[in-house]
């Protein structure tokens, strides 16, 4: 805190400071990653992609409906913190003095991300039903939703969120040269997911955008500062 600075300006900090973005970050990280682990153990195998022959997406969601039933939780419940991370992280560039469109990537990227996180888990939850594993064309129909709004389309947005926080981290001297870097080519890695549509393949690229991104964003918000230093104001 300057000396230059009044009462008034340490409450408005206090009042601006938000949520602590590293517990948002461990904690939505965290529920993904137990969600999967739980999951897997119940079933004995993992979420089957939706490039996988039909007799195995068919029997997974016919006879792991409780596994199923977690990964939707899990899901769902990580989007939340998500959301939260976003605005909290937008806020703080504001705070400290970021006026071009990084804030506002940031914020608009990790939003879309959290909505697609959501709605993957809603869809999972649909998955889990009874009533719908016996309904071969409409699970195969739910499965691509579901592995397309939290695979591509949530790490496409993910990565924009990154991006929006490593770019002024970079070059407002936020955050150290090789953290915003790493930051700029996890992004870049999390666009190459929007091959998925073109490519099946390219599905290699969504499970290291996914967690890169995670990782980056705990760092992220350990090391991104409260305020501006006077040095680089």
């Amino acid at each position: 805190m300057t000396r230059t600075e009044t009462p008034d300006a340490r409450r408005r900090y206090r009042a601006d400071a938000g949520p602590p973005l590293v517990i948002l970050a461990i904690v939505s990280t965290g529920l993904l990653v137990a969600g999967l682990i739980v999951s897997t153990a119940l079933a004995g195998e993992t979420f089957p992609a939706p490039f996988a022959p039909a007799d195995v997406v068919e029997s997974y969601f016919r006879n792991n409906r409780t596994a199923v039933a977690v990964t939707a939780f899990s899901t769902f419940a990580s989007g939340v913190p998500l959301a939260i991370y976003a605005a909290t992280a937008s806020a703080r560039l504001r705070n400290l003095g970021i006026r071009n469109p990084g804030a506002t990537i940031a914020l608009v990227g990790g939003i879309v991300a959290a909505v697609f996180l959501c709605l993957s888990g809603m869809l999972s939850w649909v998955l889990s039903r009874p009533e719908i594993a016996g309904e071969p064309p409409v699970v195969h129909a739910l499965q691509g939703l579901t592995f397309m709004t939290g695979g591509p389309g949530h790490v496409v947005a993910l990565g924009l969120l990154v991006a929006g926080i490593a770019v002024p981290g970079l070059l407002a001297g936020l955050l150290p040269r090789w953290v915003a870097i790493a930051g700029l080519a996890i992004a870049a890695v999390c666009e190459l997911a929007t091959l998925v549509l073109l490519v099946d393949g390219a599905i290699a690229v969504v499970p290291v955008g996914r967690f890169g991104s995670l990782l980056w964003l705990i760092a992220a918000a350990v090391l991104l500062p409260k305020r501006r230093p006077a040095a680089n104001a």
